[in-house]
């Protein structure tokens, strides 16, 4: 393995950094212990990923909420007791206009390319589930096909890449890889060279803030890192290396504005734990445009300037991760390790009112709890988390670092089955056939309806933020829910 100059490392193990601690537990299949530590989770009990209902609830809001195309998409689901189950549509320039369509085709790549984890009634035929999905996918993905050339958004990424992406492997379709392309340029406009960095926000207006000077400005947000894998994407598949080049600055100032060092806790006896440095990370970063000198960190959606926002972290763990996979640079791989086993730090030692649904993060890691039959999660940060750690477990183990990709692989699994324990909406979807063979779903239980996934998502509950709202279903959290499962499939882990 050829190392970084600044490195002199005799062996991986020395490079990455890891504790040869070996595994206690290999038989308890609960997300927590007495001790607060993950535990040992095989990836087969998380069946729930892989339910019949994942299919249902997916296919049934296809179905109805299609009314509403191409001028609005699902955002997030109140868990209100007088609220009747679902999705609040959002317009379609929002940034999270892309996760549904996303997630219908990532239930499609599963019909297609792993039929056999579709838990289909016997009466539903499988072709034809498959066939009626795909003119689904392909309705909703219309309208992102017209978004491409948005200059107004850095989160163009989020709302091209999940549906497109899919469309263009599965099918070869040229019009996806080709909008996948013109936004990638059109997210490159925002590239500023002398910042060597990609503007975010073109302004920041909450009730204790403003910032809208784009002269003397340059907000950057951490989620950032997870649109660059846009950029990479079609640099390659189009020659075009300049995208690629400006992701990857891109990255590299987001290593300085945006982690924060944390000290490593030399008690926090966690198995096969990463030792390199460890990181927090800030929401918000303001770098002067001509110079791209940091100006100030601040939150936009956590608790405090100074706090960490855990999708915050979240997003750094996987846009990281993501970009060592594109780039190959031990740099961003070092910063995934390093926010993962924070994250995994901060999960273990959350207060001790926290019991049930451990590894289910705060909304944010500082904020008080002021009551705790009212504790605030952000079951969208833990998911988002262990995408990225499946990915890091998979770059370790290419570099023979076994146990600390065994750590970061029963991390995400623990995650996982925690969160399905937690927050997985108890109103379950089943399928149905009419007698013409047409496929929809309906509430397992009659009158039980959630049309989300999963509960206790947080959008945002920054008391300064002009929409505060929390304790929901997030389209976004269902998207890495179900990503998650395909990932555990392509890895052949289930």
């Amino acid at each position: 393995m050829i190392l970084p100059h600044n490195l002199t490392s005799s062996s991986d193990e020395d490079y990455f950094g890891v504790e040869s601690i070996p595994l206690t537990s290999t038989t308890c299949t609960e997300a927590d212990n007495s001790e607060g530590k993950a535990s040992y989770v095989p990836a087969h009990l998380l069946s729930e990923l892989f339910a019949e209902n994942i299919t249902a609830k997916a296919l049934r809001t296809a179905q109805t909420a299609i009314k509403a195309l191409p001028d609005f998409f699902p955002e997030y689901v109140p868990q209100d007791v007088d609220h009747d189950g679902t999705y609040a549509l959002r317009e379609a320039d929002f940034w999270t206009c892309g996760f549904f369509p996303g997630t219908l085709y990532t239930i499609l790549e599963r019909a297609i390319r792993f039929p056999q984890s579709l838990q289909l009634p016997p009466e539903i035929n499988a072709l034809q589930f498959r066939e009626q999905l795909l003119t689904l996918c392909r309705i909703w993905a219309e309208p992102l096909y017209g978004m491409d050339k948005r200059t107004d958004t850095h989160d163009i990424g989020f709302i091209i890449m999940p549906a497109l992406q899919m469309d263009w492997e599965l099918f070869g379709n040229r019009r996806s890889l080709d909008s996948i392309a013109q936004a990638a340029r059109s997210l490159a406009t925002r590239y500023v060279p002398s910042a060597r960095a990609i503007r975010s926000w073109d302004l920041l207006k909450k009730k204790d803030i403003e910032i809208l000077d784009q002269q003397d400005n340059m907000i950057v947000i951490i989620d950032s890192m997870c649109n660059l894998d846009l950029m990479y994407y079609a640099s390659y598949h189009m020659q075009e290396p300049a995208l690629a080049e400006m992701a990857t600055a891109h990255a590299e100032t987001l290593l300085k504005s945006h982690l924060r060092p944390e000290n490593m806790d030399s008690s926090h006896n966690s198995e096969f734990r990463y030792t390199g440095q460890w990181y927090s990370t800030c929401h918000v970063a303001n770098i002067d445009p001509k110079s791209g000198t940091l100006k100030r960190r601040l939150t936009a959606q956590g608790y405090a300037h100074e706090s960490n926002w855990a999708r915050g972290q979240a997003w750094g763990i996987l846009g990281y991760a993501q970009t060592y996979l594109s780039t190959k640079d031990h740099r961003f791989l070092e910063a995934s390790c390093g926010l993962a086993e924070y994250f995994l730090y901060r999960l273990e030692t959350a207060p001790a009112c926290i019991i049930k649904g451990r590894y289910v993060p705060l909304w944010d890691f500082d904020a008080p709890i002021d009551d705790e039959s009212n504790i605030i999660r952000d079951s969208s940060a833990g998911v988002i988390a262990a995408n990225g750690m499946l990915i890091v477990s998979q770059a370790l183990a290419g570099f023979n670092q076994g146990m600390l990709a065994s750590r970061f692989r029963q991390a995400a699994l623990v995650i996982v089955h925690d969160t399905l324990s937690f927050a997985l909406s108890l109103e379950k979807a089943s399928l149905v056939r009419a007698s013409d063979g047409y496929i929809s779903a309906e509430d397992s239980t009659p009158g039980a309806t959630f049309e989300g996934l999963l509960k206790y998502g947080t959008a945002n509950n920054n008391e300064q933020a002009r929409k505060r709202y929390a304790n929901h279903g997030l389209v976004y959290g269902d998207y890495y829910l179900v990503q998650f499962g395909n990932r555990l499939m392509r890895m052949g882990l289930v």
